[in-house]
């Protein structure tokens, strides 16, 4: 199922790359990269952009050697990462992973995915707007993935971080990237009165490996 699925996004590339050119000076020199929220219901609609192989393996290792039973995933998109972590908590004895999708047409793709991997019983996914449909739960968090839109990421931990256990693990993606976009996130994650040691780890061009204090 991976296999098939990452071969369909990897015939994406060229268009993306080809959506970001007009911002190659402002990635090579670690600028902000202006793109607004509504493209992920627009260029983006039906777009993976999903993490890369290895971190998927990562991810895995990761939720296993946590013991992990509660994931959060913020952006779901297709469900590529979100069957690597239900694999996890599977392998682990079983649990729940909750994802959330802004774009409901992604949301209903995930949803036939998880059904013939046959993980649907382990996953939640939560359309809409992540701040609203996690305002309470989950709870006793011990892995998240945060990799939705880059500007909510700081907004994504914060709402989260009580509820993340002692030891629980956040891995955020694409922040070596779009390292202007993460500015503020990475001095709040690196600021240790904040409640995490946080350092970047060499996936994927870049990408923040933090746990909770």
């Amino acid at each position: 199922m991976l296999r098939r699925l990452y071969s369909e996004a990897n015939r994406q590339h060229l268009s993306v790359i080809r959506h970001f050119l007009p911002h190659t000076l402002s990635f090579l020199r670690r600028r902000f990269m202006p793109f607004s929220e509504s493209e992920m219901g627009g260029f983006y609609a039906d777009k993976y952009i999903a993490i890369v192989e290895e971190q998927g393996a990562f991810c895995y290792l990761t939720a296993r050697a946590l013991r992990a039973r509660t994931i959060f995933e913020f952006g779901t998109s297709f469900g590529l990462s979100t069957l690597w972590l239900a694999a996890a908590v599977r392998a682990n004895g079983g649990g729940r992973v909750v994802t959330t999708e802004i774009v409901p047409d992604k949301a209903r793709i995930a949803r036939r995915n998880f059904e013939e991997a046959g993980l649907s019983d382990l996953i939640e996914v939560r359309e809409g707007d992540a701040m609203a449909s996690l305002a309470a739960d989950p709870s006793d968090i011990d892995f998240v993935l945060n990799d939705g839109f880059p500007m909510r990421a700081l907004d994504i931990v914060k709402l989260l971080a009580s509820r993340i256990r002692p030891c629980g693990v956040v891995l955020t993606d694409d922040v070596g990237g779009f390292r202007g976009n993460y500015r503020d996130y990475l001095a709040y994650m690196r600021d240790r009165a904040n409640g995490f040691d946080s350092m970047l780890i060499p996936l994927k061009g870049g990408t923040e490996y933090s746990v909770r204090r």
